[in-house]
Order: structure tokens, then sequence, then C-alpha cells
């Protein structure tokens, strides 16, 4: 299976996952857009994260049921991974090759401020939709 990289911007920390599907995923949560200054783009990734130099690594706590990792020096955000899970949510820009991503869904689309728009047609969940479907990992 073929490998994907990514690094932070200062270059610290370097990732790779397997392959996955490219499908783009767009949060418009309240704690997504203040971790991110708008709405966090991932990659939904299941299974471990192959990093190099882990200890830089810093985890924040950001709800009972999930944590954000950004690296202790430039604080670029890696990924949101829900607890207790293989489940992981990766900053999509912070990979090194050009991915074709195809930008499938849109979450918490019912907390997305009015001032912005994306143009394409995507699966809309709600708040309801996501808490819904985190309860059933636990």
């Amino acid at each position: 299976m073929s490998k994907l990289s990514g690094s932070c911007l200062c270059g610290k920390i370097k990732l790779s996952i397997d392959q996955h599907d490219h499908l783009l995923s767009a949060c418009h949560c309240n704690t997504c857009r203040k971790w991110s200054a708008g709405p966090l783009m991932t990659i939904a990734y299941k299974g471990e994260i192959s990093f190099e130099n882990k200890d830089s690594v810093k985890l924040y706590q950001s709800s009972e049921w999930a944590e954000r990792g950004f690296c202790s020096e430039c604080g670029t955000h890696l990924f949101y991974h829900l607890k207790n899970t293989d489940q992981y949510y990766i900053a999509a820009w912070i990979m090194d090759e050009s991915i074709p991503y195809h930008f499938n869904t849109q979450v918490y689309i019912d907390k997305k401020p009015d001032c912005y728009d994306f143009a394409n047609e995507t699966i809309k969940l709600t708040e309801d939709d996501i808490l819904k479907m985190i309860s059933s990992h636990n």
C-alpha cells in the first residue's frame, strides 16, 4: 500500500499515513473555526499515524470525546482525533503530495456563519447528526 506524507510548517514533525480515499471535509463548528481561523479542512483517516519527532506533537483536549494535535514549535494544526478510537481527521493542507481531493462533506453546517459558503455540492451534516455519530463510537 502506498504512503502519503506531510509535515508541519517548520518541518520538525513529519507524518505518514497509508493511502486513503482523498475525500475532503470541512467542519464549521465554533471550536474548529477558533482553532484554525476558518473552517477546518480535513481528510478522514482510520489507523495509526507514523510520526517523526512525535514528542513535539502536543495534544489539546478540546472536548470529552476529542483531542487536537499540533506542533509545539510552529503551532501547525495536525489532526483532530476521536479519543478511544483510531479515527483521525488530518489537516488536509499539511500533506506534501498534490492530492486530487474530492470535497464531499461539511459538518456542523448549522453552525456555519452566514458570511461564507462553498460552491461545491456536498453532504451537509448538522451538530445533532455528528453527536449521534460520536455516541455510536463510544
